[in-house]
């Protein structure tokens, strides 16, 4: 059984970003400057700066933009102030749904997010009302063409991983919130770089689908959330048969 995974979501970003490339550098760009605010503007003493810094030259995002973003953040440059906020809501089949976004527009971001739950089968709810379906984890996923497992294995177990999941194609690494930066600072010392690095919110109860159309509704409310603007990331708590999705 499998869900509707971060790893799925990583690839088809890979695959869609020449298409989308404004929207994977609006994106970028406010994960830079919100590092940069938090913990500072040198990489070097700031892990989760590097990340990003890493996952936007992965996308080869201009050294320019990348400057920018970070000197909005420490505040060498004039910036828009965003706003971190966290949407609740179910879609088809009562799958729970968590979506993040940042945004300079808190009025904009929730009449978007409203309404494409609305369009797509789903309905938001009252905050805090799903929360308890996930768990708040660094989350790591790695090509497996990038790291061996007993490799992955020795950092991790090292470096505060919680837990080290071999998905054939890819490792997840999960690691207490606390133990981020230092996972983090781990692997780029041993020069391997996570296709995506985040905080994460990780399903604990995962809600089956055996219906193909509820699928397929999941899937345009889940790929709708993901191209807004202000969304930064979305994650469901969907379980499914893989033949189901290669039916829809």
């Amino acid at each position: 059984m499998s869900g509707h995974s971060k790893w799925a979501t990583t690839k088809r970003h890979k695959a869609a970003i020449d298409a989308k490339r404004g929207k994977i550098f609006s994106a970028i760009s406010k994960d830079l400057t919100l590092a940069a605010r938090n913990g500072g503007g040198d990489p070097e003493f700031n892990p989760r700066l590097r990340t990003y810094i890493a996952k936007a030259k992965t996308a080869n995002m201009p050294a320019d933009n990348i400057d920018r973003a970070i000197k909005k953040g420490t505040g060498e440059l004039p910036g828009v102030e965003y706003l971190e906020l966290l949407y609740e809501g179910y879609g088809p089949g009562a799958i729970g749904i968590i979506v993040e976004v940042t945004t300079d527009n808190k009025n904009r971001a929730a009449s978007e997010v409203r309404s494409t739950f609305s369009k797509y089968g789903g309905n938001l709810a009252q905050p805090g009302a799903l929360q308890h379906f996930f768990t708040r984890q660094g989350q790591f996923l790695i090509d497996a063409t990038k790291a061996t497992e007993d490799q992955l294995m020795e950092i991790g177990l090292e470096n505060g991983a919680e837990d080290i999941i071999n998905n054939e194609d890819h490792f997840e690494l999960r690691c207490d919130l606390a133990d981020f930066d230092a996972l983090s600072t781990a692997l780029d010392k041993a020069g391997i770089q996570p296709d995506s690095a985040e905080l994460a919110y990780i399903p604990g109860t995962l809600t089956p689908l055996d219906d193909k159309d509820t699928f397929r509704k999941l899937l345009r409310l889940l790929n709708t959330l993901e191209e807004l603007d202000d969304v930064q990331n979305v994650y469901d708590n969907s379980e499914f048969d893989d033949a189901l999705a290669e039916e829809a």
